[in-house]
């Protein structure tokens, strides 16, 4: 999920770190990236020359470390879980996650009231494989408990090599108690999408995340579609934890009539909210369309459920969404290091905050843990009763 573009489940990195800009000369002092001037750091630097006077291990000083931890416990303090310091390693990790190419388990994570979340597992991983599901809360990574950490932190724990394993505390609703998941790594390649023929003239068509090369994914599959026999269109954003803005938007100007506001960031307070429009050809604005969701759909899918339901009043089957409404920049840092940071929130097009709120479906209709055993799709089922209806 690199870009330097806006991203819906991603971030912007500010500043650089404040204890390396100092060049000392014979009589002077130049600071390179100075901090405020009403900014005491007397005391970090007491505690950092102490530590370095009288810890009982000296060795165990890492100078880059330090700093890096410096930088961690600061951007904590604001208690954002999606606003991050990655060091380089991280960053590194966090590139791959946008091409949509690593090694780990295959699951989208998320913060909801203090408790780590299991968002989406993705399309044929090994998380989805071992039966996890939308909504399941993580007690423990390992012998790690969940509590007070970031989902950075979370991801570094859970990612790993691949062939190794990763033991999972997961408390589900409906559980009297919770049960651990042994999951083996693996490989994880993310496909973009797939769609088929329900019925005679129904394109059913699921977005699994709306990734760097989701879209030229989505044109092919749309051109498809458009030779077919279909005449109607079920969109399925169910496990779709988003992806870049932009290639939600561009999705969305297949529906919508170029202009119609397909989401509103809004940077709070005084400044100026920004209008993001359709953009695209309008090929699909004919088709009659339907879309499902769950607990798994959240941020760019929240963002392109609601355009279509505030601009064409289309009905929204399923769950409650998750709500993952905020907006994040990603920028780089020194040495390769970077720092995520939520900038806005996102509003649908009608002013709705989706942030720990996300949507209501229109049509209400709940996954068990028996349907997902047998492979049965209620939901599913209910598209598909009612667009034969449109």
């Amino acid at each position: 999920m690199l870009e330097i573009k806006k991203t819906i489940f991603l971030l912007l990195l500010v500043s650089g770190v404040f204890l390396g800009g100092f060049f000392l000369g014979e009589s002077s002092v130049v600071c390179e990236i100075c901090p405020p001037e009403n900014i005491d750091f007397s005391v970090f630097w007491q505690t950092w020359n102490v530590l370095e006077e009288k810890f009982v291990e000296p060795g165990k000083l890492n100078v880059q470390e330090m700093i890096y931890g410096a930088i961690t416990g600061m951007v904590k303090t604001l208690g954002d879980p999606y606003t991050t310091f990655l060091n380089p390693e991280d960053t590194k990790k966090f590139k791959e996650d946008i091409e949509g190419i690593f090694e780990g388990v295959g699951m989208e994570i998320g913060m909801k009231e203090g408790e780590l979340l299991i968002i989406a597992p993705l399309e044929g991983t090994p998380a989805q494989k071992a039966g996890l599901l939308p909504g399941d809360k993580i007690l423990k990574i390992e012998d790690t408990f969940t509590k007070d950490i970031t989902i950075d932190e979370a991801v570094t724990l859970i990612r790993g090599p691949k062939g190794t394993e990763v033991t999972l505390t997961i408390l589900r609703e409906g559980w009297e108690k919770p049960k651990e998941f042994t999951i083996r790594r693996g490989v994880i390649e993310i496909p973009s999408l797939k769609w088929e023929m329900k019925e005679d003239d129904i394109a059913y068509l699921k977005l699994y995340h709306f990734s760097g090369k989701a879209f030229s994914d989505f044109k092919k599959a749309a051109i498809e579609i458009l030779d077919s026999p279909a005449q109607k269109i079920i969109l399925d954003l169910r496990n779709n934890p988003g992806g870049y803005l932009e290639v939600a938007q561009d999705i969305a100007g297949w529906f919508l009539k170029r202009g119609q506001i397909v989401a509103i960031e809004d940077f709070g307070g005084d400044m100026d909210k920004k209008e993001y429009k359709a953009r695209g050809n309008e090929r699909f604005l004919n088709y009659p369309v339907v879309v499902l969701i769950n607990q798994g759909s959240a941020s760019g899918s929240e963002i392109l459920a609601a355009a279509l339901r505030d601009n064409r009043g289309v009905k929204i089957i399923g769950e409650s969404s998750f709500g993952k409404g905020s907006v994040q920049e990603l920028e780089e840092l020194r040495e390769g290091s970077s720092l995520k940071v939520t900038v806005a929130n996102w509003l649908t097009p009608k002013g709705e905050l989706i942030t720990d709120v996300g949507l209501e479906p229109d049509i209400k209709i709940e996954m068990t843990t028996e349907d997902y055993e047998q492979e049965r799709d209620p939901q599913l089922d209910k598209a598909i009763e009612v667009i034969k209806e449109l």
